[in-house]
């Protein structure tokens, strides 16, 4: 479903990617846990097609219109509602916005609220909801709980469950490792442009998956 073959990219003489190459099936989710710096945000935006890598290459099942993507920019257009924002990107894939996604985020009463007169957090439900829209088989997510309440964190993460359960592929990158543990099949660390483990969380909680990241980038 997704696929990384070699990827190596640098900015100047900083490598972002150092020959990165893993695999995400149908049903997994990969966690990825790194230091600022490590390449995670570079890793996602080449997955997404955003960058094009100096070396080897990614590739999404479906190309581009498969991938749901969260990044540090919300995507959103401020004077627009939140429901004129959805029917927006709705539009750009030529389907039908799925009103459903706006009680499940809790921003049924924000609908008609221009974005930017919401709070951080409201915003950020707007752009969960503006990435699941077309309804993608992958997600690739960026720290995707920043600015989330308790409520909208625990929203965020039965959809990301549910669309694990669907059998879809998710890459979620997170310096919380309790939210990323418990929402992974596998887990990947990363330093200095490099996987430095890689394997399925197989059962392990939070607790352990944190010591076994500290000693990989210690």
């Amino acid at each position: 479903m997704l696929r990384a073959e070699a990827l190596r990219h640098s900015f100047g003489a900083v490598r972002a990617l150092d020959d990165v190459s893993f695999s995400v099936q149908p049903g997994q989710t990969l966690a990825v846990f790194g230091p600022n710096g490590a390449g995670k945000t570079t890793l996602l935006k080449v997955l997404a097609g955003l960058i094009q890598p100096q070396r080897g290459r990614a590739q999404v099942d479906g190309g581009r219109r498969a991938i749901g993507w969260i990044g540090h920019q919300p995507q959103l257009y401020a004077q627009l509602t939140v429901r004129e924002n959805l029917r927006f990107w709705a539009s750009l894939y030529d389907v039908t916005p799925p009103g459903e996604l706006l009680a499940r985020l809790g921003l049924e009463e924000h609908a008609d609220r221009p974005v930017r007169a919401l709070s951080r957090g409201l915003v950020q439900r707007v752009a969960i909801a503006r990435a699941l829209t077309h309804d993608p088989t992958v997600l690739l997510l960026d720290e995707p709980f920043t600015g989330l309440d308790r409520v909208a964190a625990e929203a965020l993460s039965r959809l990301l469950g549910q669309h694990t359960a669907a059998g879809r592929a998710t890459v979620l990158v997170t310096h919380n490792v309790e939210e990323g543990t418990g929402l992974a099949t596998d887990v990947a660390f990363m330093r200095a442009g490099r996987f430095v483990h890689f394997a399925p969380r197989a059962g392990r909680g939070p607790e352990q998956v944190g010591e076994e990241y500290r000693d990989a980038i210690a």
